[in-house]
């Protein structure tokens, strides 16, 4: 009997290739569904009993509905969640899909090393359907931990590439962060903005690395001092901000890599007596409806549909999980696009 190598579970994609079917209808004659004929059902039970493959109790309850929950996990402080308006929109676009579906969202979240036993405990132990994961760093270890629990999982952004061969291989959704930040820059440069400068995310974040590659793909010359690194906090944007005011005096223009790091710069940029858009003109990037039109001035930013996403994430997952896009359609991950909104601060 061909049994898993390397204490890998066999999959449904295993199985479908051992048969010569799809995977739509391993999955039918796994969970004892009808509409396979007699001769392909015995196909795929033996190449079951061949390869030894177990039914993915966490995937199989997505389908039949005997859970209803799916954890979303972020890696990040609690803390954060509530001051940061992205994470409350990316979360009422899964509320909105998951209510649909008669399913509810639970909240995880990662906030030290230790924490990743007790959450690697919590998955495998039957209480969800299936995992939406978010603000992955590189090489973290969720991804691994999640394929080797058999649970589905859908990842919010593109994984880090130094995150291993497992992450990259996720199904995820995130947005054209780089066509954005591209748009976002030459918007300035179109302005006559001569000294462009850029607050990143956090560099270890592919989003972050996207719209830094962005902006560089438009000032291919761009010197490093016009490049500061933040932390998708406003705080983070401020003193991102002043640090490029002591490097670059000069500076007339500034992409910011999310808009709570834009309210930080505003904020002291209007300490310094710097006016917007005349002495410095600044984009953002995300288009918060909390915030990018209440800033003083109006933020022209980069939209993203955030909550367009969560609810892509949502549905990707349960596709994910009962298999229905099998065999020569398999599923794909999402890029969302993006455009530049003009308001008064560029």
């Amino acid at each position: 009997m061909g049994r898993r190598s390397g204490g890998r579970r066999p999959t449904l994609d295993a199985v479908a290739r051992r048969a010569g079917v799809s995977r739509s209808a391993v999955s039918r004659v796994v969970n004892g569904e009808p509409g396979v004929r007699a001769a392909v059902a015995e196909r795929i039970r033996v190449a079951v009993a061949e390869l030894g493959y177990v039914p993915n109790q966490a995937a199989r309850s997505l389908v039949t509905r005997r859970n209803n929950v799916v954890a979303v996990v972020v890696t990040e402080p609690q803390n954060r969640l509530f001051v940061d308006p992205f994470f409350a929109e990316h979360l009422r676009g899964i509320r909105e899909e998951l209510a649909v579906r008669k399913a509810q969202p639970v909240l995880v979240f990662i906030e030290s090393p230790d924490d990743y036993a007790r959450v690697g405990h919590f998955l495998g132990g039957g209480h969800v359907d299936g995992a939406l994961l978010f603000s992955l760093r590189a090489d973290d270890p969720l991804p691994a931990m999640t394929e080797q629990l058999g649970i589905p999982v859908v990842l919010g952004g593109r994984p880090v590439v130094g995150g291993g061969e497992r992450a990259r291989t996720h199904l995820y959704v995130d947005a054209d962060n780089r066509g954005g930040a591209r748009e976002a820059v030459r918007h300035l440069v179109s302005l006559g903005r001569k000294r462009v400068s850029t607050v990143t995310g956090p560099l270890d974040q592919a989003a972050s690395v996207d719209r830094l590659d962005g902006y560089r793909d438009v000032l291919l010359d761009g010197a490093p001092e016009l490049v500061v690194e933040g932390d998708f906090t406003r705080r983070g944007g401020a003193e991102a901000m002043a640090a490029l005011l002591e490097r670059c005096p000069d500076l007339d223009g500034v992409f910011v890599a999310s808009d709570l790091m834009a309210a930080g710069a505003l904020d002291l940029l209007r300490e310094r007596g710097v006016r917007v858009p005349e002495d410095v003109a600044v984009v953002g990037f995300d288009d918060l409806p909390s915030l990018a039109g209440t800033m003083d001035p109006p933020l022209t930013t980069v939209h993203q549909d955030i909550v367009g996403m969560g609810r892509t994430m949502a549905r990707l997952l349960f596709r994910e999980a009962s298999g229905v896009a099998g065999g020569s359609h398999p599923l794909s991950s999402v890029i969302t696009p993006t455009r530049l909104v003009v308001r008064e601060s560029a």
